[in-house]
């Protein structure tokens, strides 16, 4: 019992075989194609996608750009100002300095002056009192011993009553 098989089966079985090969290279030719036409799509795809992100890139740095500038500009005049700003509250506050001093100079002079005045007329009251006074005492000492007189006048008078009466 041989394994043999009859011819025409052997010629089926070729045939199949050839079919299949076939077959196959024609299936496999399509998935390359469709393989292909995927990465076709892929590439499509990714060209787009690339463009789109250029024409993004290009849309946000065309509305980026003003607003990067307004704000430099606005930062340059920040700064600007801020410097102006400094430079004028240093030269007000060397002003104020200046005119504090020149004040405190002036309040300085007008109270010696004022000083003085009042040392000299206090000196001068002074004196008019030493001088009242000095009168008062020699008008007192005038009237004292003018008090005294009349007192021993009437002392005087009335001894002499007195001894008249008695006698």
């Amino acid at each position: 019992m041989s394994a043999r098989k009859p011819p025409k089966a052997k010629e089926d079985l070729k045939s199949f075989k050839e079919e299949m090969i076939h077959q196959m290279h024609v299936i496999s030719e399509n998935v390359i194609d469709q393989v292909k036409l995927v990465a076709e799509g892929v590439s499509n795809v990714n060209e787009k996608l690339e463009r789109f992100r250029e024409e993004i890139r290009v849309d946000l740095d065309n509305r980026i750009s003003p607003l990067a500038l307004a704000i430099t500009t606005v930062n340059d005049k920040l700064d600007q100002t801020r410097q102006e700003f400094g430079d004028k509250l240093d030269q007000t506050r060397q002003e104020l300095r200046a005119e504090i001093r020149d004040t405190r100079q002036e309040f300085s002079e007008i109270l010696n002056k004022t000083r003085q005045e009042l040392k000299t007329e206090i000196q001068e009251s002074r004196q008019e009192i030493l001088a009242a006074t000095k009168f008062s005492y020699a008008e007192l000492d005038r009237r004292l011993t003018t008090l005294e007189k009349d007192f021993i006048d009437l002392k005087v008078r009335f001894e002499k009553i007195e001894s008249r009466s008695a006698s």
